[in-house]
């Protein structure tokens, strides 16, 4: 599977914050934030309801994955979905770090992966709490 996640007794604002702090938490910075929500309103005109995307980047982990291998930066950075399930309930999926990365067949990359993915077991743990 390329993701794993949870689903939060949360309004979606609050799994937000909530997502960010655990994040932050672990020392992953947020560098970029989509909102796919109001991109697909506003250009098409239909309501998917809350939608974002958080790329998420440890800048230690991203460089040992681009001193190994440089092409490998096109798999960065860790993509968390947060998305409205309706009636106060919020999921947040992560992408798995180490079947993404995998496709770089790089033993190094590897490595870095299988840290990413205990760093980001840890934020969901965190969420759960």
């Amino acid at each position: 599977m390329y993701t794993f996640g949870i689903e939060l007794d949360l309004p979606f604002e609050a799994a937000v914050d909530k997502t960010i702090a655990a994040l932050a938490a672990e020392k992953l910075g947020v560098v970029s934030d989509v909102n796919v929500g109001d991109i697909v309103k506003t250009k098409l005109g239909e309501d998917i309801g809350n939608y974002r995307i958080l790329g998420a980047c440890a800048p230690a982990l991203a460089k040992r994955v681009i001193d190994a291998a440089p092409s490998a930066g096109a798999l960065l950075p860790c993509s968390v979905v947060i998305r409205s399930l309706g009636e106060g309930r919020t999921a947040v999926d992560f992408m798995d770090p180490v079947t993404v990365l995998g496709l770089a067949r790089s033993p190094a990359a590897d490595a870095v992966a299988a840290e990413a993915r205990a760093i980001l077991d840890r934020v969901c743990a965190a969420l759960k709490g």
